[in-house]
């Protein structure tokens, strides 16, 4: 039985509902602050996704995608919206190399160079097919000179978003493997919880 405080959890599903909804607020406050902050090439809102996906697996780490999308685009920007996939994608990614790897730094690398590349690949199609490449964010401003230069305009979608993806993604995945090393021992993570 896990001991958080003081009070005892007794029941796993619980547990986990509790941590996926908590994994869900970091999404959406880590990328309210980094975007209010204008932080060039840094989102930081998958932060919780690429988490709930190490900790308790592909799915609960889809799930918390999903739904950090769907409040982000109920709250702020139905643009968000369709961008589920690329959350979604992200924990399914995240949840099954962390189920076949320990997820150390190396790993946490490796993951990231993965989802950077993922992560723009289906992330281009939905900004070009659904808002003409043009979704309100920093990107456009490269967008739109890529645009004026004769660029495609799947290349000019493309190209910011990889370079932006790079930095946010290795980021995001070194900050989930070191959060991993200081979690409590009742969380261990090779052999599931031990609730």
């Amino acid at each position: 039985m896990l001991n958080l405080g003081g009070v005892k959890m007794s029941n796993r599903k619980t547990f986990i509902l509790i941590m996926c909804a908590l994994a869900v607020a970091i999404n959406i406050v880590f990328g309210t602050v980094v975007s209010m902050l204008k932080i060039p090439l840094i989102f930081l809102d998958t932060i919780g996704t690429i988490f709930a996906a190490v900790v308790f697996g592909p799915w609960q780490g889809a799930s918390v995608g999903a739904i950090t999308n769907i409040l982000l685009g109920i709250m702020t920007n139905p643009k968000d919206i369709p961008f589920l996939l690329v959350n979604v994608a992200i924990g399914l990614i995240v949840g099954y190399i962390s189920k076949r790897y320990k997820f150390n730094i190396t790993t946490a690398i490796i993951t990231g160079l993965i989802l950077s590349i993922i992560c723009p690949l289906i992330g281009t199609p939905i900004a070009v097919w659904i808002y003409g490449g043009i979704t309100g964010s920093g990107n456009d401003f490269i967008f739109a000179w890529l645009r004026e230069t004769g660029h495609s305009i799947f290349t000019s979608a493309f190209i910011p978003r990889i370079t932006g993806n790079i930095l946010d993604k290795l980021v995001s995945c070194i900050l989930v493997s070191v959060l991993l090393k200081k979690l409590p021992s009742q969380l261990n993570i090779n052999n599931g919880l031990d609730i």
